[in-house]
């Protein structure tokens, strides 16, 4: 009897084991950035391959740097036939463009590289070439009917990068969700998902780095938090800056304006159901300014949002949404 109690515990103990979920961290390069995906899954699949090719066909989608890709061709002013990742960009873009009166707008692309900050160089700008490029910048001059991109002037053109990372961050959530995994944090260039649990139950752990003019990502974090079933964004004007007769401007556009934004909001880290909602609002924030954005989250509760910025002597100060509290971590 105590022989088979002992094979029985074996078994037990090899079938416990054999379901135990693997943990998998993958990293790779895409995007002009890095991605890092921690995933734990029973069954031990390394799907690297398919979420690089994931990657590569999100690309090919979305990317203005890809001259194949069907952004690419729009721009161009080619026939191409939409499909469902530009589609979605575009549905989601519009909607945020709506909901903040136009502080995101995804037809900025061409006051994006007049002002450098793009893949061409610079002009030598001022009002009059700036008011001459606003005459095809607006979200309101870009539309879809029947799955086709109507423009009202064909000098328009459109950019997803200050959504592109947190969408394709959600399209990897949604490849491993129909692969049956249900743990995950998925980070393209610190644009964030995390799933409900990671291995044993416990909350994934994040950070919020301390705005810094040099390229030492991550060495000092302001704040550390706790993320589940949430996306993460953050948008920055610390790093890349314009300077016009000595002042120092953001390399955020204002799609009202034609000028990069001065403003003492340094960063916006944003959370919300999807990384590419909490991208596009991070962004939006950096538009509207510290009062504005105050506001705005005052109205939306399903946003949360931890936001840096500095006073008139340079020191730095931090504000929150009450939702963040539950998520710092002491």
């Amino acid at each position: 009897m105590k022989h088979i109690s002992v094979v029985l515990f074996a078994i037990i103990l090899l079938l416990y084991s054999c379901d135990k979920p693997v943990k998998h961290h993958i990293i790779g390069e895409t995007q002009g950035t890095y991605y890092s995906i921690i995933y734990f899954d029973k069954n031990e699949k390394n799907l690297q391959a398919d979420i690089e090719n994931l990657l590569k066909e999100y690309d090919l989608s979305a990317s203005n740097y890809e001259d194949s890709s069907i952004i690419s061709k729009v721009n161009r002013g080619e026939q191409v036939d939409l499909d469902d990742i530009f589609i979605g960009n575009f549905t989601l873009a519009k909607r945020v463009s709506l909901e903040t009166n136009g502080d995101f707008d995804i037809t900025v692309r061409p006051l994006v590289q007049a002002w450098g900050f793009g893949s061409v160089e610079a002009h030598d700008m001022d009002s009059a070439i700036v008011d001459s490029i606003m005459q095809f910048v607006g979200y309101d001059k870009i539309s879809l009917e029947n799955n086709k991109l109507i423009k009202k002037d064909k000098r328009l053109k459109l950019d997803f990068d200050a959504i592109a990372q947190g969408y394709a961050v959600d399209e990897v959530c949604r490849f491993l969700v129909d692969k049956g995994i249900s743990s995950f944090l998925v980070d393209i260039g610190g644009e964030i998902y995390a799933s409900e649990f990671k291995g044993k139950k416990e909350d994934w752990t994040v950070g919020i780095e301390k705005p810094s003019d040099n390229s030492n990502y991550g060495e000092e974090l302001t704040a550390v938090l706790k993320l589940s079933s949430r996306g993460m964004a953050t948008s920055g004007n610390y790093r890349k800056f314009y300077i016009i007769n000595g002042v120092k401007y953001a390399h955020t556009i204002s799609p009202h304006t034609g000028f990069p934004i001065s403003s003492k909001l340094l960063s916006a880290t944003v959370f919300a159901n999807t990384a590419a909602e909490a991208d596009a609002y991070a962004t939006s924030f950096m538009v509207m300014g510290l009062p504005k954005t105050k506001e705005f989250l005052e109205i939306h509760k399903e946003l949360d949002a931890y936001l840096i910025f500095s006073s008139d002597n340079g020191d730095y100060y931090t504000y929150h949404t009450i939702g963040v509290d539950n998520m710092l971590v002491e």
